[in-house]
């Protein structure tokens, strides 16, 4: 299943970058207050690498970051045809 929303995740990737930008925090400083791997966060936020998280962390980065989850959940091209009910 990752494949067929790869591109929301890279999406959801970019999203979690920008808005760490914008608090001014590093890939290690969110990683601390999230309570994990640098990797990790370099993992979510690269553009090659399609990374699933759970729900729970995607709530913990909005907590973090403080901001919504549609803040990051915003896709650009959800509403393609591909997706058209």
């Amino acid at each position: 299943m990752l494949d067929k929303y790869e591109k929301y995740y890279l999406q959801i990737g970019r999203n979690v970058a920008y808005y760490r930008r914008l608090k001014g925090l590093t890939q290690a400083e969110l990683a601390k207050m999230l309570q994990c791997e640098i990797s990790f966060v370099g993992q979510i936020e690269a553009p090659n690498i399609a990374k699933a998280m759970s729900l729970d962390m995607l709530f913990k980065i909005c907590e973090t970051l403080d901001i919504f989850p549609a803040d990051l959940l915003h896709l650009r091209g959800w509403m393609s045809t591909d997706h058209k009910r």
